[in-house]
């Protein structure tokens, strides 16, 4: 890029996606502009464009970022760790629900309206490969009970995507009520993870 040194260009770069996931969580992407993000890192619109063609290029650039960011978050904690189907299904479920509602870039994500928006930035192809990659992250644990017998179903497609599904929860906070939600909640997950592991009785 021209008029930028290597360095000057990683920092202009990391500026941006930090000032993306800042703004974007706190005023999701359609209330963030570009003069709010180029004011953040003290740039002009012009160097903006140098980097994102659009400010939807960056929030891309952002959750892929954060995506990263918790899987490894995932790995280091052990969630996904152990020999009980019931017992990782059950902890993978609730640190999902936790970076749902804690998370404030996921939040401003999943109960917004963005995801419809964000699709139109990504092509069949690259929809197909994101969502085969996240079944691809749950068949990495769940696999090897499928093969066990140690959870119901025989097809490891099936079983992640249904293990995948139940986070969607969330979206429907609020047909549930909010009060009665973190117990629905719960209870969704400990009947889920439960009922999928096969009795050892």
């Amino acid at each position: 890029m021209k008029g930028f040194t290597d360095d000057q260009r990683e920092r202009i770069q990391e500026d941006l996606l930090d000032a993306g996931r800042t703004l974007f969580a706190q005023y999701g992407l359609g209330k963030t502009t570009i003069a709010d993000l180029t004011g953040e890192v003290g740039i002009g619109t012009s160097t903006f464009y140098q980097f994102y063609d659009s400010k939807e290029a960056l929030y891309l650039a952002v959750l892929d970022a954060e995506g990263e960011a918790i899987a490894r978050r995932l790995t280091e904690e052990g969630v996904t760790e152990g020999d009980d189907p019931e017992t990782v299904v059950r902890e993978f479920l609730r640190f999902l629900f936790d970076e749902i509602e804690t998370n404030p870039l996921v939040r401003q994500l999943i109960v917004s309206d963005e995801l419809d928006r964000l699709r139109e930035y990504r092509t069949p192809e690259e929809r197909e490969i994101e969502r085969a990659e996240e079944v691809a992250a749950i068949r990495a644990f769940t696999d090897p009970f499928v093969e066990a017998g140690a959870v119901h179903g025989d097809d490891p497609e099936l079983v992640a995507r249904a293990v995948g599904a139940v986070p969607y929860l969330t979206l429907h906070e609020e047909d549930i009520g909010v009060d009665h939600y973190p117990e629905v909640r719960d209870f969704v997950i400990d009947t889920f993870a439960r009922g999928l592991a096969v009795s050892e009785e």
